[in-house]
């Protein structure tokens, strides 16, 4: 019964922060090239792996990462997976929200991107935040096209559990002013003569 509880409490907490914004990562970043600058690089073609190291900050589009070391690999289709390391510092991500002048904003101890799917994973005190709302977790999987978060708790969390902070939603401005006042129609009783 506890379990079922902890889910349901999960779920509601996911349809709140999407329901929180409905803003989407830049739609043009999937088409951007992938950028890459580091101290050091060691590229082997025939395995498609990529290796970057030092003060690492990989970008497409509005997407950046800061990370220690980050590994590119290539599937068959030529989507790039990218698996990103911190020794001393966490790793970083930022991405602007489309159409809108705000930013989703995460970290955690590793993370891994893949390009294709355009989703990102955040491994170990992780959290992500979307302007004032907040989750915490030991594992946070984002996906940057459907604004779709789901988080779990573990060891590596204060207390082994999931937070998140959501905020109210600001009240519309138009819904809140009532509707201009209706006028009587001159012209309707006149069609029956």
């Amino acid at each position: 019964m506890y379990i079922m509880k902890k889910n349901k409490g999960i779920l509601l907490f996911f349809l709140l922060f999407a329901a929180a914004g409905s803003a989407r990562a830049e739609k043009a970043d999937r088409e951007q090239p992938i950028l890459i600058d580091a101290d050091r690089i060691q590229i082997d073609d025939a395995k498609k792996i990529n290796t970057f190291e030092g003060n690492v900050v990989m970008t497409q589009g509005t997407l950046v990462i800061h990370a220690d070391r980050v590994v590119v690999t290539q599937d068959a289709k030529g989507n790039k997976h990218a698996t990103a390391y911190s020794a001393a510092h966490p790793v970083t991500f930022r991405q602007k929200e489309d159409g809108v002048n705000e930013y989703v904003e995460g970290q955690g101890d590793r993370a891994v991107y893949d390009s294709g799917a355009d989703t990102l994973e955040l491994f170990e005190h992780a959290w992500v935040k979307r302007g004032q709302d907040l989750v915490t977790g030991n594992y946070i999987y984002y996906d940057s096209q459907t604004q779709f978060f789901k988080s779990r708790g573990g060891e590596k969390t204060p207390t082994g559990r999931v937070h998140a902070v959501i905020h109210p939603k600001p009240k519309d401005k138009k819904a809140a002013n009532p509707p201009d006042a209706l006028a009587p129609s001159e012209s309707l009783g006149q069609e029956a003569k």
